[in-house]
């Protein structure tokens, strides 16, 4: 589904990505972990097509297309979904009002007859009661005034109503508490679990991987992944750190 070789990205000239390869099959969950500055949210900015991120070698596919060749709606519309770190507000703009835009652009551009205003506000609610959300904050403006957690589990919401073939979370236990890492977890594991969907998972921690079980570990410093393994290796980072795998 993804296939990444030699990526090499910059941001204002300071090399970041120096060389990532990583190959992820539809089915499958693969977990990125690695120090700060490594370049683990560098990755997920320049899959998602954040402008900021010069990509200057190396080639990305999806599902056999050229992602780089894309704009980031192009991306959107092909199956991409990218969770943030620190999910933005947008003062104004009601969850409904944005995430039915969202949705319905992504159909048409696939060919689809959008979601009429009663058949998206029917997907909306059951999507926002499968993560625990009262359906009351998807009419308040995204974001604005949630907490860390809400907006997590916002973040859930929209990728429930989105369906993504491929999504790349990052850091999304970051703020979270135990229960919304669990509600979380296991939104992950409901709307991304499937023969034909994939995950690329970044973390700091091994906690989230408790809920979100992964197929492969990776561990990314200096830009490249030094590291791979089974969902042991995560366990083998809490213990040890990252000192003694990059050593």
């Amino acid at each position: 589904m993804l296939q990444i070789d030699n990526l090499h990205a910059e941001i204002d000239g300071k090399p970041i990505l120096k060389g990532l390869s990583l190959a992820v099959n539809a089915g499958e969950v693969h977990a990125i972990m690695g120090p700060n500055g490594a370049g683990k949210s560098t990755l997920g900015y320049v899959l998602g097509g954040r402008a900021a991120y010069e990509v200057t070698g190396g080639t990305v596919a999806l599902d056999c297309a050229d992602l780089l060749e894309m704009d980031a709606h192009e991306r959107a519309a092909a199956g991409l979904f990218l969770g943030f770190q620190y999910p933005v507000e947008i003062p104004g703009v009601s969850n409904l009002q944005f995430l039915r835009e969202a949705l319905n652009s992504q159909r048409r551009a696939r060919g689809q007859e959008p979601l009429s205003g009663a058949e998206f506000l029917k997907l909306a609610r059951a999507q926002a009661a499968a993560l625990g959300m009262d359906a009351e904050m998807l009419k308040r403006p995204v974001n604005v005034g949630f907490s860390g957690g809400e907006k997590k589990r916002n973040e859930m919401v929209q990728m429930g109503i989105l369906n993504p073939r491929l999504a790349v979370l990052d850091e999304t236990d970051s703020g979270l508490d135990i229960d919304a890492l669990r509600i979380v977890g296991d939104g992950i594991n409901r709307i991304m679990r499937a023969p034909d969907k994939a995950v690329v998972l970044i973390t700091h921690y091994q906690r989230l991987l408790d809920y979100v079980r992964p197929d492969f570990v990776h561990v990314l410093a200096d830009g490249r992944i030094i590291r791979s393994g089974g969902p042991e290796l995560a366990h083998e980072l809490e213990r040890e750190g990252y000192g003694a795998i990059a050593a």
